[in-house]
Formats: C-alpha cells, sequence, structure tokens
C-alpha cells in the first residue's frame, strides 16, 4: 500500500528539480556508493507499488528484483564505466510478484566538486507496449510459427480449419522449410493434441526396418525379436503420426501403406490377426509426387489417398521479409537453451541475412545463428560471428550496410509476394499488406518495383479464378 503521507504535497520540496522528478510519468531513483536507495519519485512508487518510505535505505537489489540486478545491472556498469547507459530493456518484480518489462535508463551522480557520490536510473513501465507488441505479434504467430509473409499468411489462415479435420495432409516444400514444425502446430491446435505426435522419417530406413518401425512385430517373428515391440502406428493411437519424406518410400512398401491410409488397418510382423489405427495422418516430401507419378516412381492410387489436403510451404528466399522475425525467434530460443543473454544482431549482419538465398532455407538459417551463439559470448551478434562461407559471398561493398537498406529489401519482398499472390492486382495487393493504395504506389515506385505490362487490375487473381 502507498504511504499516504507520501502524497501529501507539503512533504515534498518545492526546488525545481524535485518539483519536475514528482510530476513526471518515469519512475527515479538514486543511490548512494554502497547501494542503498537515496530517493524514489512518485512514478517510482506507481510503477513497483513500493511507497518511498519502505523504499529509501534499502539495497536497490531488494527493491527492484530485476533481471539485471545480477549479472548486467545497468547502473552498476554506468558507475564503473562513467558512461551512461540509454533504454536498456529488462523487467523489475512489483510488491504484487507482477513482472513488469521496463526501459532503463542510468547516469553518475556527482557533487559539487565532481566527485562520484552514487548513481541516478530513470525506468519506464513499457507494460502496455509490450501488451501491444504481443497483439501484433499474434496477427504473424501460430504455434511455433512466425512470419508476416502473404505468403505464409495463407497458411496460417488455413491451419485451423485443417487442425479439427481428420483428413490426410500432405505437406510440400523444400528440405528446411520447416515441414515438421506445420505437422505439430496442425497437431498442436487439433483435438487430438493431448495425444502423441509421433514422427517418422520414411526416408532414412529401408523396407524391413520401416515396417517393423512403424507396424511393429510380435515375439519370435525373426531373430532377436525376444518381445512384442508396438510400431508408430499404435504410439500414435489417438495422436497424430508425421511420415516425413513419403516420396522416398520404394513401390512396394507404397502397397502396404496404401492399405492401411485405406483400411485403418495393419498387421504388426509375425501377427496372426489386423489391428486398427486412429492416428491422424500426415505425410511430407520435398519431392514433386505428381511428377513422381507421371515416371511410375509413385503409386497414382497413393498419390489421391495422400493428397487431400495440401499444404505448400514457401522456400526462404521468397519470404524473406520473414528472416528478422526468425532471427529474433533463434536468438531467443538459443539464450534459453544456453543460457545466455545476446541481445540481437548488428544491422550489418541483419543486411548479409537478408542479402543471401539461403539454399537450406530455415534449418540453414537456424544453423547460422546457433553458429554465432558459439563465438559471441555477450552482447550483439556481428559480422565476424557468421559462418565463414556465408560473409564471403559478400564484400563490404556488395550487401547493404545499414539498417535501412535492410528494412528496404524486407518491404520490396513483401510487396512483390502480394502483388504476385493477388497476381498484380494492386488494389488487392494493397489491402492484402494492410496500407492504402496510394501508399502502395508510393513504396513501390521509391523501391523501384514494376508491374507487367498487362495492368493487374483486369485480371483475376489465381486463387479467385480456381
Amino acid at each position: 500500500m502507498m504511504n499516504k503521507q507520501n502524497k501529501n504535497p507539503k512533504n515534498v520540496s518545492h526546488t525545481p528539480t524535485k518539483a519536475i522528478l514528482e510530476s513526471i510519468s518515469d519512475g527515479v531513483f538514486t543511490v548512494d556508493r554502497n547501494w542503498q536507495i537515496t530517493s524514489f519519485n512518485r512514478a517510482a512508487e506507481e510503477i513497483t507499488g513500493i511507497s518511498r518510505g519502505e523504499a529509501i535505505g534499502r539495497l536497490c537489489s531488494e527493491v527492484f528484483r530485476s533481471s539485471m540486478c545480477e549479472t548486467e545491472c545497468a547502473l552498476r556498469l554506468t558507475l564503473k564505466t562513467g558512461k551512461e547507459i540509454i533504454g536498456r530493456s529488462g523487467y523489475i518484480i512489483d510488491a504484487k510478484g507482477t513482472r513488469i518489462p521496463v526501459s532503463v535508463s542510468t547516469a553518475v551522480l556527482r557533487d559539487e566538486s565532481g566527485k562520484v557520490i552514487g548513481g541516478a536510473e530513470t525506468f519506464r513501465d513499457l507494460s502496455e507496449i509490450e501488451a501491444l507488441r504481443q497483439e501484433l505479434e499474434g496477427r504473424f504467430h501460430v504455434g511455433d510459427m512466425v512470419s508476416h509473409s502473404p505468403l505464409m499468411q495463407k497458411v496460417f489462415d488455413v491451419l485451423p480449419a485443417i487442425a479439427v479435420s481428420p483428413s490426410t495432409v500432405l505437406i510440400l516444400g523444400e528440405t528446411g522449410t520447416g515441414k515438421e514444425l506445420v505437422a505439430k502446430t496442425i497437431h498442436s491446435l487439433s483435438p487430438q493434441r493431448k495425444n502423441p505426435f509421433v514422427a517418422v522419417n520414411c526416408g532414412a530406413l529401408p523396407d524391413t526396418l520401416l515396417e517393423s518401425e512403424l507396424f511393429g512385430y510380435k515375439a519370435g517373428a525373426f531373430t532377436g525379436a525376444g518381445k512384442d515391440k508396438p510400431g508408430r502406428f499404435a504410439i500414435a493411437k489417438g495422436g497424430t503420426l508425421f511420415l516425413d519424406e513419403i516420396g522416398e518410400i520404394s513401390p512396394a512398401f507404397q502397397v502396404r501403406l496404401l492399405r492401411v491410409l485405406q483400411e485403418r488397418t495393419y498387421e504388426p510382423l509375425g501377427a496372426t490377426r489386423s489391428e486398427t489405427t486412429n492416428a491422424r495422418i500426415i505425410v511430407a516430401t520435398n519431392k514433386d509426387l505428381a511428377e513422381q507419378v507421371r515416371n511410375h516412381q509413385f503409386r497414382e492410387d497413393l498419390y489421391y489417398r495422400v493428397n487431400v489436403i495440401r499444404i505448400e510451404l514457401p522456400p526462404l528466399r521468397r519470404r524473406k521479409e520473414d528472416i528478422p522475425l526468425l532471427v529474433d525467434q533463434f536468438i531467443a530460443r538459443f539464450n534459453r537453451l544456453q543460457q545466455k543473454n545476446i541481445r540481437g544482431i548488428v544491422p550489418e549482419a541483419l543486411s548479409l541475412l537478408m542479402a543471401y538465398d539461403w539454399p537450406g532455407n530455415i534449418r540453414e538459417l537456424e544453423n547460422a545463428i546457433e553458429r554465432a551463439f558459439i563465438l559471441c559470448n555477450q552482447g550483439i551478434i556481428a559480422i565476424r560471428h557468421l559462418p565463414e562461407e556465408l560473409a564471403a559471398r559478400y564484400s563490404e561493398h556488395t550487401f547493404p550496410s545499414d539498417m535501412q537498406t535492410a528494412r528496404e529489401l524486407v518491404e520490396a519482398q513483401s510487396i512483390q509476394n502480394a502483388l504476385e499472390q493477388t497476381g498484380f492486382n494492386r488494389l488487392a495487393a494493397a489491402r492484402l499488406l494492410g496500407i492504402h493504395k496510394s501508399t502502395l504506389f508510393r513504396k513501390m515506385k521509391r523501391l523501384g518495383l514494376f508491374l507487367p505490362e498487362k495492368d493487374g487490375r483486369t485480371r483475376t487473381p489465381p486463387e479467385q479464378s480456381r
């Protein structure tokens, strides 16, 4: 509870400096050389829920319980180096135990003779901004998947409806585009989410091992089979079975798989009777299954059986506007896994990532950030922390050198994708991007983007002509 005495104007000094400190919305406190709080303004009381009387005289770490107190205290660094810190992000724990995101700035306090007598810190409550950020991110976030790309927004839009359907799903995409992540997202949104999600890489096993892996076996089915072993179909009971690299299985095994999908039954090796499965089936491949059907490499009846609902994932080179978002996600993940505090990536390094085509897609980008974490112990990822083979492709004059250029690359890629998705219909593209048509024209002119000779307004977008 707030101390009523501290609300009384008579108890507040009327010197201009203190009057200003009492009127501003940022929390302000000062400490002496022993880290004891010597002043605490009105906004600091309101943000923390701790009265001035309770705070003054106590150690600042006891009052704020901040994420930065233990290892990265901004005020401690300022007193050590003499340099101010502006706008460092962190959080404090208020009197109710609530975690409050804050932006912190620090300065050295000196007496009239210039002697250091302590430090001052201001902190701004970012709760509303954080709530808005999370709301905006929610529009580009499904499960563990993040994207600003119009191409991926089409996928995001249909995932909830696909998740509640029991139909088989076919996920197409190049290696590293996140096919298994899409399958996990479908499972997490489905009524079966409390049951197992089981993944099998069909391309990694020969037929005999794949059969026992999927269907299981009975004791005595072959030498070494001392007891029954359930297959992945049995383990995934009531849940989801994800069959990756379905295009790699042999024609002989395609026949066995077709029967399971048609009749929902299978026979473990050495069994004398069939067992049933109710697992939801999701399959994926980086192959062109239609082309394989034409070349008699994949059974046509199996193709139609798995191609009930199809999701096509674009390669990363067609959704480069997602690179900054993905980099932030990977940095947050590796910070948790490796217990580090990497705060981000320098604009020049991000520009370099934006200029690369990523033949290995999201997986290659993730590997690059993981490598950077090994070399960067603290602070911010720089160009020197990126893979040598990546940095060696560009000299200082062949990739964008500032954040503005990186943003323009993202913006241009986003607009180009929206135009392609809408058949170069400018009004439809503007709506897809959430901007006015005149704004789209202005951005296209600034970024040097041009339409085909035929006006897109007279053309029906591809998805509407089907």
